[in-house]
């Protein structure tokens, strides 16, 4: 079924018990990192969406009852001069997570075909072979068996409008926002034009797009974790893996 982002911008406020939700949710996703770390299973979460979507308080929340040991979120920024000078996702190999581990990236190789190719930092040649480059290396992940969920936080111009302007009028939040924000805003036809040959060409069955609208930031919040939980608890064994018998009977005899 085709994705079409203004099918996600309703809005509505969150109808249910956010901090007890939220609160249930995050549990809930501790259990899931635990079975990661005891069956040595990989994740892969991945982050894209407008600036100011909320994705960095989604983060926030889903993590916050995770072991900092078995996970790390990468913030990605514009590539170095290095980085630059080789193949576009030779710098997310490097961050690719080790077994019992799960990695978060805010934003991700989905920018050679949004910001590279919308900005003309990619060229045509570019960034029409990366969709093919992107889904050989997302099925790569998969035959290792890493669980990849990709999420998209959408919304619309005028919560986008309120959101940069309110961080732009608080001098604690004015370092979220810069001059990219605002030339990106005047770019939002050319960057619809492109989401929509991504999730066309990008959503496939070992890694499909879920989009979460996110113009209710509370609404959003629940609805991004329920999806990460539902799709890395189909792929992970949910029961502890059996006692260790030499391990039993030592803490028996220590305890006893």
């Amino acid at each position: 079924m085709a994705i079409i982002l203004s099918d996600f911008e309703r809005g509505a406020d969150y109808p249910g018990d956010y901090d007890a939700d939220l609160a249930a949710l995050q549990d809930r996703l501790a259990r899931i990192q635990v079975a990661h770390i005891v069956h040595k299973r990989r994740a892969l979460i991945v982050f894209e969406g407008w600036d100011a979507a909320g994705k960095g308080g989604i983060i926030q929340r889903l993590t916050a009852k995770w072991d900092p040991r078995y996970f790390e979120v990468w913030p990605i920024a514009a590539p170095t001069a290095e980085e630059k000078d080789r193949h576009f996702l030779w710098r997310f190999w490097e961050k690719l997570p080790r077994s019992g581990n799960i990695a978060v990236f805010d934003r991700s190789w989905y920018g050679r075909v949004l910001v590279e190719r919308v900005e003309g930092f990619a060229t045509e040649a570019e960034w029409k072979r990366a969709y093919d480059e992107i889904n050989e290396f997302e099925a790569q992940q998969r035959d290792i068996g890493t669980t990849i969920v990709k999420l998209f936080v959408h919304i619309t111009q005028e919560t986008q409008d309120k959101r940069l302007k309110k961080r732009f009028e608080d001098p604690w939040k004015r370092w979220k926002t810069g001059a990219d924000d605002y030339r990106n805003r005047a770019k939002r036809p050319a960057y619809l034009w492109a989401m929509d040959e991504m999730f066309r060409t990008t959503d496939t069955r070992w890694a499909p797009w879920t989009v979460i609208d996110g113009n209710d930031k509370k609404a959003a919040r629940i609805a991004a974790l329920t999806a990460i939980a539902d799709q890395l608890e189909a792929k992970v064994p949910m029961d502890p893996p059996p006692m260790d018998p030499a391990l039993e009977a030592l803490v028996k005899d220590a305890l006893s």
